[in-house]
């Protein structure tokens, strides 16, 4: 879900802690109230839901031999990281998984805590905390089966970090999921100038072209980092229909499940895969998941 996640640069010897950018908190703030109006600025997350939950769902049904009926999910904890309103963790959590949400916008929490609330099966199987992933580590190290970080790496000022928290807080062999942006011309084009400044699909402001990630840079940062990239596909979001779709190119939005490799020793940022392991993986991904 849309939302803010700021890291500061580990140095030696000193206590780090993440901090929140205070612009991008106060714009989020002001939207917090509107997460569950489906026709309103958050209308794209919602009818992403459409192919998000299925692939993730899908996904993980693939690699488990314990299938629930009507709980496909069941017995499965889950980490929404910038769960915003919990448009994604009430779906994951009507599958039967555990969830929790995190988001460093308090309000985002109070309006996904209320939303929960009525619907008592959710109330018990979802709990949100308003939280950077930062600051659980020490809590939840290796303690999700699964995280998802949905339209939220976007918006991290040190990526390396956020994804090292995610890898020190999923058990071995763990599922990471994103969903993000690419950094090309077309997604400035369309990410920014026709869906914010003209069509205003999503809020003016909310993207910062900068800061859109490559997947060829998000998954050298996951193998680097002792993650195993198994999928990336391309996303379509069709403005007319507001309905999302799958495609090959990656050239706008994008979805990537990684693993966590198990019990091995920490790679370090030099150890990257071969260009040529990345290019061969990117051109099947189409047809993988």
């Amino acid at each position: 879900q849309l939302s803010l996640f700021r890291f500061t640069v580990k140095r030696p010897f000193s206590t780090s802690h993440s901090s929140v950018d205070s612009k991008e908190m106060k714009k989020f703030q002001l939207l917090a109230h509107k997460w569950w109006d489906e026709e309103g600025e958050y209308a794209a997350l919602h009818s992403m839901n459409d192919i998000r939950v299925p692939f993730i769902r899908d996904t993980l049904l693939s690699m488990s031999s314990n299938y629930h009926l009507g709980n496909p999910l069941s017995g499965i904890k889950i980490l929404d990281v910038g769960c915003g309103g919990g448009l994604l963790s009430e779906p994951l959590g009507r599958l039967g998984a555990s969830v929790t949400g995190i988001d460093p916008v308090e309000d985002n929490i109070r309006t996904a805590d209320r939303h929960k609330s009525f619907d008592p099966v959710l109330a018990k199987r979802i709990q949100y905390k308003s939280s950077s992933l930062e600051e659980i580590v020490e809590e939840s190290m290796e303690t999700f089966d699964v995280i998802v970080a949905s339209e939220v790496v976007e918006h991290v000022a040190d990526l390396e970090t956020f994804i090292k928290c995610c890898s020190q807080v999923l058990k071995p062999e763990g599922s990471l999921f994103v969903t993000t942006i690419n950094k090309t011309q077309l997604s400035y084009v369309l990410g920014i100038v026709v869906a914010e400044k003209i069509r205003g699909i999503v809020p003016e402001g909310t993207h910062e072209w900068e800061k859109f990630v490559p997947p060829e840079e998000l998954e050298r940062l996951l193998e680097s980092n002792g993650f195993s990239v198994k999928t990336v596909k391309g996303m379509l979001y069709n403005p007319l229909s507001g309905s999302w779709s799958w495609m090959e190119s990656t050239s706008l939005n994008y979805a990537v499940h990684a693993v966590k490799s198990g019990a091995r020793p920490q790679s370090h940022a030099t150890d990257t895969p071969p260009e040529t392991d990345i290019q061969q993986r990117r051109a099947t991904a189409g047809t993988a998941g």
